[in-house]
C-alpha cells in the first residue's frame, strides 16, 4: 500500500513539489555571498510553513563550498563565499507525504568553468536516469546505468585510470560517486518497500514514485585532483512517478539548467 500511490496520494505529492518549489526557488533568488546556511535553511522552513506545509519532510542540507562533499551534511553554519557552490537537499511534507529535491546554484552570480563541466555531466546522467526510469526495468538497472556513464566521463577526463570494466569491477568511481541514483519516495523521505524480492532487483511499477540524484564529489583535500575542481559537490535530484514508458516528473518545475538558475540569480 506504501509503494504503490493512488491518485490522492499523487496529488499530496504534487501540492508538496509546489511548495518546495517556491522554497527552492526564493533561496537561490535570495542568497548571496556573506550569509550563512542557517540563513537559507531558515528561508526554507519559513517558506514551507507559511504555505501550509508541516515544514521539511527531513532534516534541510545546506551546504556551501566544500561541505557539499559531505553526503548528509547537517551542520547548516557555514559562512556562503563568493565562488563557492551551494547545494540545497530539502523538500516540503504536505498531508504527510515529502518531497525530496536537490539543487546546486553558485553562492554569488554565476558557475564557474571547472563548476560548469561537472554540473552539466551530473545534469546529463540524471536526465538519462530519469528516462529509463520506465515500468517494467528493474530498480537496479537506472542506477548501473548511471554508474557506466559516470565513470566512462571520469575516465576520459583523467579522474580515474584503467579500462571502463576495471574501474567498474573495481569499484574506484566510488571515490566520487558513492551513493546509489535514487530510493522509494513518500511517507518517509526514504518510503519502505523491497529493492530485491528472491535475490532480484524489483521491477519500476507504475504507482511507484523514486528519487532520481547521481552527484559528484571531488574531494577538497585530494592533491591528485585538479586545484580548480577540488571541492566541487554537485547533486541534482528530483521526484519521479513511473508511468508506463513516460516517467513523470512531479518536481520538474524547479529549475536546474544553468541558464535559469544564473537568470535566477540576477
Amino acid at each position: 500500500m506504501r509503494l504503490l500511490k493512488s491518485e490522492d496520494e499523487i496529488q499530496i505529492l504534487k501540492t508538496a513539489a509546489e511548495i518546495t518549489k517556491q522554497g527552492h526557488h526564493r533561496i537561490m533568488a535570495k542568497s548571496r555571498p556573506g550569509m550563512f546556511e542557517y540563513e537559507l535553511e531558515a528561508i526554507l522552513e519559513e517558506e514551507y510553513l507559511s504555505a501550509g506545509a508541516i515544514g521539511g519532510g527531513y532534516g534541510h542540507i545546506v551546504a556551501s563550498g566544500k561541505n557539499a562533499c559531505v553526503l548528509h551534511y547537517v551542520n547548516n553554519d557555514s559562512e556562503l563565499k563568493d565562488g563557492e557552490l551551494v547545494l540545497v537537499d530539502s523538500g516540503a511534507e504536505w498531508g504527510y507525504y515529502t518531497a525530496d529535491v536537490t539543487r546546486v546554484f553558485p553562492a554569488g552570480k554565476k558557475f564557474t568553468e571547472p563548476q560548469k563541466t561537472i554540473y552539466e555531466i551530473v545534469l546529463h546522467a540524471q536526465k538519462n536516469a530519469i528516462q529509463a526510469s520506465v515500468s517494467g526495468v528493474s530498480f537496479v538497472s537506472v542506477h548501473e546505468k548511471t554508474i557506466r556513464f559516470l565513470a566512462d566521463v571520469l575516465r576520459e577526463m583523467g579522474f580515474l585510470k584503467g579500462s571502463l570494466d576495471q574501474i567498474l569491477e573495481e569499484g574506484t568511481y566510488k571515490k566520487f560517486y558513492m551513493h546509489k541514483t535514487g530510493h522509494f519516495l513518500g511517507m518517509d523521505v526514504h518510503d519502505v518497500g523491497r529493492y530485491f524480492r528472491d535475490g532480484k532487483s524489483r521491477p519500476l511499477t507504475d504507482g511507484m514514485v523514486v528519487t532520481v540524484e547521481p552527484g559528484l564529489y571531488f574531494d577538497p583535500t585530494d592533491s591528485t585532483i585538479p586545484k580548480e575542481f577540488r571541492g566541487i559537490g554537485i547533486r541534482i535530484e528530483d521526484d519521479i512517478l513511473i508511468q508506463g514508458k513516460k516517467p513523470v516528473n512531479l518536481t520538474e518545475g524547479i529549475v536546474k539548467e544553468i541558464s535559469e538558475i544564473e537568470s535566477l540569480k540576477a
